[in-house]
């Protein structure tokens, strides 16, 4: 690998706030002290309930996309793709693709958004992370993932690394 990365350029982290992934981000971003937010579908609605109110997100007029009316909430995950620098995907080899996901990923290569797929096993992904946040000269950026509860703290570990001060994550 290269010489660790200089200073990331974070400044703001967005993201749908679903369960895992998503709120995995949001919390690691305040965590680290970089503005967060993003975009959620009308009245909050996130697979398990309404997402609570401590993640100051704000509602899209509809649930889904025109591009994407077979995909749940695929509004909110658009116009979080569309206001951000660069997409960051985080995955598992223990959990299945989601459409979501998927629509996500579709959304960064059709607004011509850089993409990073990473998966959580990777010993890494850390350094990986940061190395293409700075690269791509990267402010705002939004992660996405699977919406799934067991990812969460996974994510957050990833991801405070990432965000961290210190650009050595060992």
């Amino acid at each position: 690998m290269s010489d660790p990365p200089s200073r990331s350029p974070l400044a703001l982290i967005l993201s749908g706030g679903q369960v895992g992934v998503d709120r995995a981000a949001l919390d690691a971003a305040l965590d680290a002290g970089l503005a967060r937010g993003g975009w959620c579908p009308p009245g909050r609605a996130s697979a398990e309930g309404p997402i609570p109110a401590g993640y100051d997100l704000e509602e899209t007029p509809e649930e889904r996309s025109p591009a994407a009316p077979e995909v749940p909430r695929s509004l909110r995950t658009e116009w979080n793709v569309r206001d951000a620098d660069a997409v960051l995907v985080l995955t598992s080899r223990e959990v299945p693709s989601d459409p979501g996901t998927a629509w996500t990923m579709r959304c960064a290569r059709r607004l011509g958004r850089p993409l990073l797929v990473c998966e959580l096993e990777d010993p890494l992904a850390s350094l990986r992370i940061r190395e293409w946040i700075v690269a791509q000269g990267v402010r705002v950026l939004n992660v996405a993932g699977p919406g799934r509860a067991e990812l969460q703290a996974p994510a957050g570990r990833l991801l405070a690394a990432v965000f961290a001060s210190d650009p050595d994550p060992s």
